[in-house]
């Protein structure tokens, strides 16, 4: 009977190549199958450039396994896009090849791996899962604004930004230090609310952080009409 290969969620940081761990550059050499979310305009994901730029698909030893991932609310669509993404990587797996699955930051934080994990455990409960931690996207706007996220007894909250302007507020008042994640959808509405807390000097934004495409705003009254990407965050250190 062949036995079943591994799935690895690979954490390789927030863009910049270098920021990747040793445990990870390892997996990913010896690992035959590199599985990475493909973007269906062709461009390629922060992921998929760092994996490439460690392997060599070229020589014949190693797959690279585009996955598409539905972007949409729809129940139905959901589960059979999901099973159909699962299956293709299970395929593999049950030839006894170990895939690992990169992702941008962590594979534990916010990320695609998460649910890919959930579906296969589901489905395949047999699979052996290993995960990889990596370096997250407010980590590197951390060391990129040289700023300290928390120290002593300092409290950090990590927030996925909505349009929810009291919940923002609540979140603000409740830390020291919060880290708003995808705040590009809701920055004016942010930036509004922070004016009205006297802490607008007290915020810095990222976007696509560490990678080569960066954009750092240490005024983030130069956004209130500017239309970022969506991996842009914003830190928000009250003291």
């Amino acid at each position: 009977m062949t036995k079943i290969g591994t799935l690895y969620g690979l954490g390789v940081g927030p863009g910049d190549p270098e920021l990747i761990t040793v445990k990870a550059f390892r997996l990913l050499q010896q690992t035959p199958v590199i599985a990475y979310p493909k973007k269906r305009m062709g461009s390629k994901s922060y992921a998929h450039q760092i994996a490439e730029m460690y392997v060599q698909p070229a020589a014949g030893n190693k797959e690279m396994l585009g996955l598409v991932f539905p972007m949409t609310r729809d129940p139905e669509i959901l589960e059979r896009e999901w099973n159909n993404t699962v299956e293709l990587v299970w395929e593999r797996l049950s030839e006894g090849k170990d895939v690992a699955f990169v992702t941008e930051g962590d594979p534990m934080f916010y990320s695609t791996f998460i649910h890919m994990m959930r579906v296969m455990q589901e489905e395949h409960p047999e699979v052996p899962i290993v995960t990889v931690p990596g370096v997250s996207s407010f980590l590197g706007a951390a060391s990129r604004f040289n700023l300290p996220l928390a120290d002593g007894d300092e409290q950090i909250g990590i927030i996925p930004a909505t349009e929810d302007k009291e919940g923002m507020r609540r979140a603000i008042e409740s830390h020291d230090c919060v880290i708003f994640l995808k705040v590009a959808k809701v920055l004016p509405m942010i930036i509004g609310l922070l004016k009205e807390m006297n802490l607008v000097d007290k915020a810095a934004v990222a976007t696509k952080v560490t990678s080569s495409e960066e954009m750092v705003w240490t005024d983030v009254r130069e956004l209130e009409r500017a239309e970022l990407s969506y991996l842009t965050l914003m830190v928000v250190k009250k003291s």
